[in-house]
């Protein structure tokens, strides 16, 4: 028997729904891995439709195409290495989230995802059935175990893989970043190394879909959990794994290790692809934004700046009567040091106008949050306007502190397509804009140096609705609201922790009813990228409705 096994692996960024291209993706790594003497090229789980596709897999008309793609796929990898991808696949009356082996022009072998997950922002349970435990499949001089993702997460899988004669495990993945995800996914692997005495080598694909972003930091471990093979994070990769074999089974080769960044550097890396590839994904060449002097606008066009490229970016700064010299120096600053479009459309007359409409239905009443509003809703209405006028999504740019106690504007300043800081609190905004003023990578689109004027960092965070408006006046300082909403919301603590944690029990309760009397503006916000397990959408999931207070 030969001592040598190589498997290519396909890194790759997929979109949901596109199955041809997703296949074309497959054929370039199989070519690679083809070219290179492979036994194996291995691509992540369910790559051919894209992943987490949800609901659009349980589509008859999706199904059939799935298998007009795969059938295609096995013949024109029919003379070279055996091909490994996920899909979703019929069996009988049964839908499977599968990983296919084509070899010879055809499905040689097939594995079933066994353990569903069923929390954070996976539903498999509703879509999928659960596939039974099996054995290793045979490619070339070897037996190959592959429990699909949440398989491996669970030791029954692995070892029963292990017991029917599995030489080394080859593990699937689609799986989304969160911060820390990475220690999250080594302990596991490293714990179902030692538990099967086998090496592991662990595929995961990279590029964003919805608020998602696939991460990739695929990575090999050899039995006792050395660390063989470390990819890069979010990088697109075709690479080969080889093995060898020795007298106490296969090992794997030592290979490249990358280095990878620190947490800073892979939200920011995070919140840019997930913008990038959302407008690549959906059709969108350029974006916009309200620029208002403030920090979250900044960050948010540096953000779209890094993705696009300054050219594919429009700031438009929309001064009323309220706004300082001070913001329209500053708006002004963050665009120039950007290179991108800056307008001005001052809403002055507008708000007038809108004033004056209304002025017979509200002789008598005093002025209050009401009229603030307009002004946020004006600014959202040309904001719109100037995003179908000229084909640009528009950007919002709502910081997670905001939108989890509803300190924004429904269908005012959160109009828009998509929020790149969604997950990001307004204490993590700051430190953010700090990180990228004084770092610059390859995958920035954008220049390098300060880029957001250290004046936008360090003055009071206002809206500027009214005369000396500051955040302050309506929430307690940032670093207490949100070390409270990281109890609340990130951790679905309680009243008590709060207190526990020093805070004052009234202020919590009054942060706590903030947070669910918001869901409503929640609910029809814009989607945004997630960075943690606390993410407002899929990962948090709450009645609009309900009269439900801690009593503590």
């Amino acid at each position: 028997m030969s001592d040598r096994f190589r498997i290519t692996l396909g890194q790759l960024n997929p979109t949901v729904g596109d199955l041809r291209g997703n296949a074309t993706l497959a054929r370039k790594a199989w070519a690679a891995g083809r070219e290179a003497g492979a036994d194996l090229v291995a691509l992540p789980e369910m790559f051919i439709t894209g992943y987490n596709a949800q609901d659009l897999v349980m589509r008859r008309a999706l199904q059939l195409d799935v298998a007009d793609v795969i059938a295609q796929l096995a013949k024109d990898c029919a003379e070279g290495p055996a091909l490994a991808i996920g899909a979703p696949w019929v069996e009988g009356t049964k839908l499977y989230n599968a990983y296919l082996i084509l070899k010879g022009g055809k499905i040689a072998s097939q594995v079933l995802k066994h353990h569903l997950p069923n929390e954070t922002v996976f539903d498999e349970v509703r879509i999928f059935d659960a596939g039974p435990m099996g054995g290793p499949y045979s490619v070339g001089n070897s037996r190959v175990g592959s429990p699909i993702c949440e398989d491996a997460w669970h030791e029954d899988v692995a070892e029963t893989l292990a017991e029917t004669g599995a030489e080394f495990l080859l593990v699937p993945n689609g799986s989304p970043y969160y911060r820390g995800k990475f220690e999250t996914r080594l302990n596991l692997m490293v714990a179902r190394v030692v538990e099967t005495g086998l090496p592991l080598i662990y595929l995961n694909m990279v590029g964003g879909q919805d608020d998602q972003v696939f991460d990739g930091a695929s990575f090999a471990l050899n039995p006792g959990g050395a660390l063989a093979v470390q990819l890069p994070v979010l990088d697109e990769v075709i690479t080969h794994v080889d093995l060898e074999r020795t007298p106490e089974g296969w090992r794997i080769v030592e290979g490249e290790k990358a280095a990878h960044p620190d947490v800073w550097e892979q939200d920011y890396r995070v919140m840019v692809t997930s913008l990038r590839d959302y407008c690549a994904k959906t059709g969108f060449g350029k974006v916009l934004l309200g620029l208002s002097g403030g920090i979250d606008s900044a960050i948010v066009a540096t953000i779209a700046v890094d993705a696009l490229g300054a050219e594919n970016v429009r700031c438009v700064m929309l001064p009323s009567e309220y706004t300082s010299e001070a913001s329209l120096e500053d708006a002004k600053a963050v665009a120039t040091a950007l290179g991108c479009r800056y307008d001005t459309v001052p809403i002055t007359k507008g708000r007038t106008a809108i004033t004056d409409t209304l002025a017979a239905l509200f002789e008598g009443l005093e002025p209050d949050l009401t009229e603030e509003n307009i002004q946020s809703r004006l600014r959202g209405l040309l904001l719109m306007a100037l995003s179908n006028k000229f084909g640009e999504m528009l950007l919002t740019t709502g910081n997670k502190s905001e939108v989890a106690v509803g300190y924004a504007t429904i269908y005012g300043d959160m109009a828009g397509g998509y929020n790149p800081i969604k997950d990001l609190y307004k204490t993590r905004v700051f430190e953010t804009c700090r990180w990228r003023n004084a770092n610059h990578r390859d995958w920035m689109k954008g220049p390098g140096g300060e880029v957001i004027p250290a004046r936008v960092i360090d003055k009071p965070p206002s809206a500027e609705l009214r005369e000396d408006q500051k955040d302050s006046d309506s929430l307690p300082d940032y670093p207490e609201l949100d070390a409270m909403l990281e109890i609340l919301v990130d951790q679905a603590g309680s009243i008590e922790d709060c207190v526990a944690a020093g805070f004052d029990r009234e202020v919590a309760k009054k942060v706590e009813h903030l947070i669910y009397i918001s869901e409503y503006k929640r609910f029809q916000s814009a989607p945004g990228a997630r960075l943690t397990k606390g993410a407002f959408w899929l990962d948090r999931r709450y009645p609009i409705v309900n009269r439900w207070r801690d009593p503590s």
